[in-house]
């Protein structure tokens, strides 16, 4: 007898041929919430120009010098000028005084500048971290900066005879550009007809510097009081000449769509739609990519140097964020993190045991600090390196103020323009080709705006790979 059983039915392989199959439409894994796009405020920018006025800034604030330590000059001389102290000296000094700089590495811990003590040493950071401190009212060291790579410190004590105010000290391995005094005094012996200029401008920052208030904005003269017959003051606040310009930026692509495809395969969902609706979900991912990388106006590159901090030890702790909330403290609106950094802050709140609280966000659970929650996004892009057969990746975390009432960030746009499908954004036919392709063209305008500095701080150098051994209480990283 045969071991094969014989068919006593169709089979549900072949009759599966006359079955209706129920399908989705296409997914796409690329697709995230982009919270950032719901949360900015959204400015109409009519004629596609978007003009920031502000008070005129009187005395230019410190900006970061880059380094490339591969060049045959590691800055260009005019990059001293990005420190105040320096920002007016006369080209020649300033040339002469960039030739003069040397390169220093010195190891972890190694003190720097000492409180108290006439070192006359100006320093660039050219790679690590050092911390500034100062002794504080009970006599303790207190750190009162951290400086990475691009920073600067000891201008001061190069030009003045006193003894240091600070002490700074390596936390990693530094290589350093460093300029001493008597090099310094070496320029102005090499240019005597130039000495008096440099003592001239030097002396006219300081002045300058006590005519203004902590933002480089001119005092407004002010009396207040009890006296009577007391001279009122006269004053006017001036503005920028050249305030800054933000031209909606464009995103755009052809979607193409051959008409036989169009006519006989729509049934149950439209193909035109669906290679809209994927197209347009591509075209809103680069939106919120841009509004965070773009080099000329996104957020990581619009913050201003004096609202960048780094962390103190590289995971991101409860002291990180409230440092960054020290910076954006008026009426801060939100945290912008990569989904990692966010989770090794979670890791540090339990290691210290104060859990965050959770918050819904667009019907999500999301994590808080100080009541603001942390909103996580993919698009701060992450920096990885191979370090002692680990890998271990830095990015950086965003705290911002937000809305034109607040002088906070807004997202641009301009809503009403020829074939909207949504604000901002069109889609046009383009026409047929000869092999009966149809082709759309969709276009999306945006921008962004921060209206003043202090409406956005970044917490530099997050790194995301340490983890804790909770059984003997020691960080490792993994």
């Amino acid at each position: 007898m045969s071991d094969n059983l014989l068919q006593r039915s169709v089979t549900t392989s072949v009759a599966r041929n006359l079955a209706n199959t129920t399908k989705t439409r296409p997914k796409m894994m690329s697709i995230t919430p982009r919270w950032l796009l719901s949360l900015l405020p959204w400015v109409q920018v009519n004629g596609g120009t978007y003009r920031v006025n502000r008070t005129k800034v009187e005395l230019s604030k410190a900006t970061r010098i880059g380094i490339d330590l591969n060049a045959a000059t590691a800055f260009p001389p005019e990059a001293l000028r990005s420190v105040p102290l320096f920002s007016m000296l006369p080209e020649d000094i300033i040339t002469r005084m960039s030739a003069k700089f040397k390169r220093e590495e010195v190891s972890l811990g190694n003190k720097l500048i000492v409180e108290g003590e006439d070192l006359s040493k100006f320093f660039v950071i050219a790679q690590g971290q050092v911390e500034v401190l100062s002794k504080g009212a009970h006599g303790s060291d207190l750190r009162i900066a951290l400086l990475t790579e691009g920073e600067f410190f000891g201008e001061t004590d190069l030009v003045s005879d006193k003894p240091s105010d600070i002490s700074v000290r390596t936390i990693t391995p530094c290589i350093l550009l460093t300029l001493s005094r008597k090099d310094l005094d070496s320029v102005l012996t090499d240019l005597p007809s130039l000495k008096d200029s440099f003592k001239r401008a030097i002396d006219e920052h300081l002045e300058l510097r006590s005519t203004v208030n902590r933002y480089g904005e001119r005092n407004i003269d002010l009396v207040s009081g009890f006296a009577e017959n007391v001279e009122i003051p006269e004053t006017f606040v001036d503005y920028s000449a050249n305030p800054r310009e933000y031209s909606l930026s464009a995103v755009q692509t052809v979607v193409r769509v051959h008409t036989r495809v169009s006519d006989l395969y729509n049934d149950p969902y439209n193909q035109l739609e669906e290679q809209m609706r994927l197209t347009i979900e591509g075209i809103k991912e680069r939106q919120e990519w841009d509004l965070i990388n773009n080099q000329k106006y996104g957020l990581i590159h619009s913050a201003d140097p004096a609202m960048r901090i780094s962390t103190r030890y590289g995971a991101p702790t409860p002291d990180d964020l409230d440092e960054l909330l020290a910076l954006v403290w008026k009426k801060p609106a939100f945290f912008l993190a990569h989904p990692k950094a966010i989770a090794a802050f979670e890791r540090e709140c339990t290691w210290r045991g104060v859990p965050p609280v959770t918050t819904n966000l667009f019907g999500t659970p999301v994590i808080t600090w100080r009541g603001l929650p942390l909103v996580p996004c993919d698009k701060l892009e992450m920096k990885s390196r191979y370090q002692s057969n680990q890998w271990l990746g830095t990015t950086s975390i965003l705290l911002m103020r937000v809305g034109e009432e607040d002088q906070g960030v807004v997202g641009l746009h301009q809503a009403g323009i020829p074939g909207e499908i949504m604000p901002s954004l069109s889609a046009r036919l383009m026409g047929l080709d000869s092999l009966g392709v149809a082709s759309y063209l969709l276009t999306l305008y945006s921008s962004c705006a921060v209206l003043t500095d202090d409406a956005l701080g970044v917490l530099e150098n997050v790194e995301v790979g340490y983890y804790h051994n909770y059984q003997n209480r020691k960080s490792t990283p993994k």
